[in-house]
């Protein structure tokens, strides 16, 4: 017995209208984020536009108000004009500029991946259930709380070419045998920073990592016993794909910080000895040098590389997790 088919037509959705409870409801929450968006506004972005509206001026902080409108001439001059030096050589920009953002991704990329790798090892040893563990936690925050003015001082005492206890270890066990001024050696110096660096920082590492291992259920693992997978192999398949978020926020903050570095070089070597960097040249010019609109065009720059490096974390992450 033939069945015919007939074509059964859909009406389109009837779109829902809002109820009255849910637009209170909407209106309720943009007032309670307006107050942080008019201090977001207030905090950074008006210093924003001020900083770029001073780059395009050749304004000096002896002088404020007396600036005239210059265009790009302060970036042209950062970043590509056509120098000759007085030997003949010719360079590109402001080669100092450049050697202090040379300086400063070198430092960044050594301090912020072996405070990935420091910091997934510590949130693994800390997360793990074993006597004492709170005491350990505590611990492993210290160099973090301790301001980075006074870590700095601390660790410029222990570089110290006359009593710094480096010299006196090394000595004692014979890898050295004379005394070695490190921060005052350009080739030693942007290393004992970024030692520094990541002593201080990678407790903050370990416990952004700890927190992404937290969420982490454990049954996940249990499972993974059952079906005979080794630590090594849990580590992989689990703990690796599922703490990428973590990791993720953890690798953005640590950039962006190490990418501004600045109170650790000026007390250390204040700019000195091949260890100048983006912060501390910015400051250089707009505080030393008084020129307030090649200042702010060093700092837009710099901005503009930190977003730079954001929108890469990002996109390699969105990427992978496809």
């Amino acid at each position: 017995m033939a069945v015919k088919e007939e074509a059964i037509q859909v009406a389109p959705p009837v779109p829902k209208k809002r109820s009255k409870f849910a637009k209170q409801q909407e209106r309720l929450a943009y007032m309670l984020v307006a107050p942080t968006l008019l201090l977001i506004l207030v905090v950074a972005a008006w210093p924003l536009y001020q900083a770029v509206a001073l780059s395009f001026t050749d304004e000096r902080l002896g002088r404020p108000g007396q600036g005239e409108f210059v265009g790009l001439e302060n970036y042209k001059a950062l970043l590509w004009q056509v120098r000759e030096r007085s030997d003949g050589s010719v360079r590109i920009g402001d080669s100092d500029f450049y050697e202090a953002v040379t300086n400063t991704v070198l430092l960044t990329l050594v301090s912020v991946a072996l405070e990935l790798v420091l910091g997934l090892g510590i949130a693994l040893v800390i997360n793990s259930k074993f006597k004492g563990r709170g005491l350990m936690r505590t611990a492993v925050l210290v160099p973090w709380a301790i301001p980075t003015v006074v870590s700095a001082q601390m660790w410029s005492w222990m570089y110290n070419d006359v009593f710094g206890v480096f010299n006196d270890m090394l000595q004692r066990v014979g890898i050295i045998s004379d005394n070695i001024a490190w921060l005052a050696n350009p080739t030693t110096a942007l290393m004992a920073v970024t030692l520094m660096e990541v002593w201080k920082t990678t407790p903050f590492m370990a416990l952004l990592i700890l927190a992404g291992l937290q969420v982490i259920p454990g049954d996940v693992y249990e499972a993974a016993d059952i079906d005979g997978a080794s630590k090594i192999q849990q580590f992989l398949a689990i703990t690796l794909p599922l703490l990428r978020p973590a990791i993720l926020v953890a690798l953005i903050f640590r950039t962006m910080d190490a990418l501004r570095i600045f109170d650790a070089i000026k007390v250390m070597t204040n700019g000195g000895s091949g260890t100048e960097v983006m912060s501390t040249y910015a400051h250089r010019n707009l505080f030393d040098f008084q020129k307030l609109g090649y200042g702010n065009a060093v700092s837009v720059v710099i901005f503009l590389i930190i977003a730079v490096f954001v929108v890469i974390y990002l996109t390699s992450f969105r990427v992978s997790e496809d």
